[in-house]
């Protein structure tokens, strides 16, 4: 499982462990054996040397801030993220979409590609602070064209966005 994020799990789980006199063999055994659910953190192998990461299940800040700082220690060409609405935000959501946008800058992603009406805030602050590739789809299936045209080998592709957007349907297509 990549993502530093999953180390605090485990951390937290170890902590937890010990203070219930656990040992530390259980422990260890537990979390090795830990797997994700669908559509989280998923690291895939298109094409032989193009990855991508499904972690399309659901999206708030943290979690795409988590998912972009992951994107960004991984060795690649190019990064790209594909970003889709963050739903369910009520009054924060386009305060919340633009800080994914400063996240995206500060984790020097390469390529942006937003999906859906709120995302466009995550691409306007992008912009402002002077990310030069981007492109806004409207849905998925424009999303999937347009990576399947800009796309190549030794790129890194994360897919981010809450389930309802369904981008987890871009790997399938990417696959075939």
């Amino acid at each position: 499982v990549g993502g530093k994020h999953f180390v605090y799990n485990s951390l937290s789980a170890l902590a937890v462990g010990k203070s219930l006199d656990i040992e530390i063999e259980k422990i260890s055994d537990g979390i090795s054996k830990f797997c994700l659910t669908s559509k989280r953190m998923e690291i895939t192998k298109i094409k032989d040397d193009i990855t991508v990461i499904n972690d399309s299940y659901n999206a708030s800040y943290d979690s795409v801030k988590a998912v972009l700082e992951y994107l960004s220690t991984i060795k690649a060409n190019r990064k790209i993220a594909i970003l889709g609405d963050m739903l369910e935000l009520g009054e924060y959501t386009k305060e919340l979409h633009q800080k994914v946008g400063e996240e995206v800058v500060k984790n020097k992603i390469d390529i942006l590609i937003t999906v859906g009406e709120y995302s466009k805030d995550i691409s306007k602050k992008a912009r402002e602070l002077h990310m030069n590739e981007i492109y806004e789809c409207k849905n998925k299936e424009e999303a999937t064209e347009k990576i399947k045209d800009i796309m190549r080998s030794g790129d890194a592709i994360v897919l981010k966005a809450s389930n309802a957007m369904k981008l987890g349907e871009i790997l399938e297509n990417l696959k075939k």
